[in-house]
């Protein structure tokens, strides 16, 4: 069934066109450097060859500033953008750290979902379309429903010069119906990594509700101040030049002027000059309605990127032909909703503050970034370098640019700052980054890492370890390796419930006493009084089966001189004593010597015996069980 509803057309095209693009990406994320840097210069190429024609189709179908502006702007996104990211590696290996012993590798997020505003159409889908290929992903494009037509264009151009450059088809695409449903279902879809969101607060929100990785923007308010060391000639040209610069689309152009009032007069004087026309009180009236109607504090989108003439005959005012912004003259405590014209406007209107001293500067600057613009941008216009310090440190923007128009300096063409159509504000303007965003935040980065410090290893080699059901620490000869590491921090402490020696001990015991200050262990005499001691606490008696702890557990230290010493293996029979001895208790290291001497081990139903001894030992059939009740051992 053929589908006519606009919401699912576009439903359907957002899932297609991701799907379509996660294939392409897997073939492309394959390509190596050399072949990705030709892919996107090609796109640049094919972009800087149409800027004049898509700026044109921008104008013609938005109605929003100028065509010289937008042909600018798409030569800042095809020309600027490339030249700094031509030496940024994005494939394998970007880079090393011998001195720390870190490779960082470039990955691939994937899928970029872009979101394009009408005010800057195709210079945004340019810059977002050769910032997502150069990181390797591919890129589904939702335009603004007002400029359709543009952005689809200039995806198509670009597209058709990565296909020529060897791009897998699907890496670039456009809807073509776009709708609220269907762009939140292409930023909700499984295949897309991450969203670049530039459009108003409401989609920006949106975006990050998504559930997906996403880069917004916030709206801008950009005080512009001129401190009384300033150029102002230079200075207000700058404004204006920014003010307007595609007729005030730019979230970063100047919103206010604020100047000290040494230097008011001569600043009103060069606006005057330069086309400026100071609105009465009843003419700012008209323009405030205007720029926001009743119950709305979103700009008119009837006089954004419109000239300040059209605007003027909209609100019903009459200003000459040559005027090329309008300022309304408001105090400095006139900030806020109840003041439309102290906010961002979108069009070539400012405010003009005037204050006593630097310090009222940065405060007027502040309040206005406070109110609708935190960390976003602003200017200053000094000669005094500290001060343009201390103004930059101070007010809560992100970019603050000196001596030169807000608009050219943020987008890093009158600046050195990284040349990009999105600019994010920091978590003051609810934004994840305060970055100018680039290729830089497309991709992930996953690191290889040396060891720069050893690890301190606790563990007793297998044959050494003691039971922990022996409630006892492991002989003097059985320390951890190597040698210069602690005792095993999992070894069983000697509690308060445990057997503990006798200090009155007899000195030909063959036990030496455990200094409780000491880390020194116990040497095998000493072991096996506390077998001995264990036995006792269990109710277990020494008997005929039993030979002495000395004898069954310390071996060497027993008095038989013409009987092999096994440590727990048998003793030499005695006169009146049967022939084997039962072993009382035995340990893993037991087990190994016995081995190590084709010996068996005797043993009882009351032997005692660690787990991994009973495990070897019968593994190798060194037991030998012996009474009525053998094979009922622990």
């Amino acid at each position: 069934m053929e589908l006519r509803d606009r919401d699912l057309i576009s439903i359907q095209q957002a899932r297609e066109l991701a799907v379509r693009a996660a294939a392409a990406q897997k073939r492309f994320s394959t390509f190596s450097q050399q072949q990705v840097d030709a892919v996107v210069e090609a796109c640049a190429a094919a972009a800087t060859e149409a800027a004049e024609s898509l700026a044109r189709v921008a104008v013609e179908e938005t109605g929003y500033g100028n065509v010289p502006d937008k042909i600018l702007k798409n030569r800042v996104a095809s020309v600027e953008v490339p030249r700094a990211i031509r030496e940024m590696r994005t494939v394998g290996v970007v880079r090393e750290d011998a001195k720390a012993g870190v490779l960082e590798v470039a990955s691939p997020i994937g899928v970029v979902a872009a979101i394009i505003p009408s005010t800057n159409p195709t210079s945004t889908a340019i810059y977002k379309i050769l910032i997502a290929l150069k990181a390797r992903n591919a890129i589904v494009l939702s335009p603004h429903p007002a400029a359709i037509r543009c952005i689809c264009q200039a995806a198509a151009i670009l597209e058709r010069a990565a296909l020529t450059a060897g791009a897998p088809e699907g890496l670039i695409s456009c809807m073509s119906m776009t709708t609220l449903p269907g762009t939140q279902e292409l930023m909700r879809h499984r295949d897309v990594g991450v969203i670049l969101a530039t459009g108003g607060t409401g989609l920006v929100r949106a975006a990050y509700s998504s559930g997906k990785p996403a880069y917004g923007v916030g709206p801008g308010n950009v005080p512009a101040a001129i401190e009384r060391t300033a150029n102002v000639r230079k200075a207000v040209a700058d404004i204006i030049a920014g003010k307007t610069f595609d007729y005030g689309t730019i979230c970063s152009s100047e919103q206010a002027i604020v100047a000290e009032e040494a230097v008011r007069d001569q600043a009103l004087e060069e606006l005057r000059q330069q086309g400026a026309h100071f609105l009465s009180h009843d003419e700012a009236e008209k323009v405030g309605r205007l720029v926001f109607q009743p119950g709305s504090h979103v700009a008119n989108s009837k006089i954004v990127g419109r000239p300040a003439g059209m605007i003027a005959e909209m609100a019903g005012i009459s200003v000459p032909g040559a005027t090329r912004v309008l300022i309304a003259r408001l105090e400095p405590q006139q900030v806020g909703r109840e003041f439309p014209l102290s906010a961002e406007k979108l069009s070539p209107i400012l405010a003009f503050y005037s204050v006593a001293d630097f310090a009222s500067l940065v405060e007027q600057a502040t309040r206005l970034l406070l109110f609708g613009g935190a960390g976003h941008t602003a200017s200053i216009h000094t000669s005094d370098a500290e001060k343009a310090r201390r103004y930059g440190q101070a007010v809560p923007a992100f970019r603050v640019c000196v001596n030169t128009s807000s608009v050219h300096g943020s987008i890093g063409y009158s600046t050195n700052l990284f040349p990009a159509m999105t600019l994010g504000c920091g978590a003051p303007g609810g934004n994840i980054t305060s970055d100018n965003i680039g290729p830089q935040h497309l991709m992930n980065i996953k690191r290889i890492a040396w060891e720069s410090r050893p690890v301190e290893h606790r563990t007793v080699a297998a044959d050494r370890r003691m039971s922990a059901d022996a409630g006892v620490a492991a002989p003097a000869g059985d320390r951890a390796e190597p040698a210069q590491m602690k005792p095993s921090s999992t070894a069983p402490p000697l509690t308060s419930s445990s057997p503990s020696l006798s200090p009155s001990a007899p000195a030909n015991s063959g036990a030496s006493k455990l200094d409780s200050s000491s880390t020194a262990l116990p040497d095998r005499a000493v072991l096996a009084r506390l077998v001995e001691q264990v036995l006792s606490a269990h109710g277990i008696a020494r008997g005929s089966g039993f030979p002495s702890g000395a004898a069954a557990v310390a071996g060497e230290h027993a008095e038989a001189p013409t009987a092999p010493k096994i440590g727990a293996a048998a003793l030499p029979p005695k006169p009146g004593k049967r022939s084997v001895e039962i072993s009382a208790f035995v340990s893993e290291n037991d087990v190994r010597q016995a081995m190590t001497r084709s010996q068996k081990i005797f043993i009882g139903p009351k032997t005692i015996l660690t787990p991994s001894a009973r495990d070897l030992g019968r593994e190798h059939e060194v037991f030998v069980e012996t009474g009525a009740e053998a094979g009922a051992i622990s």
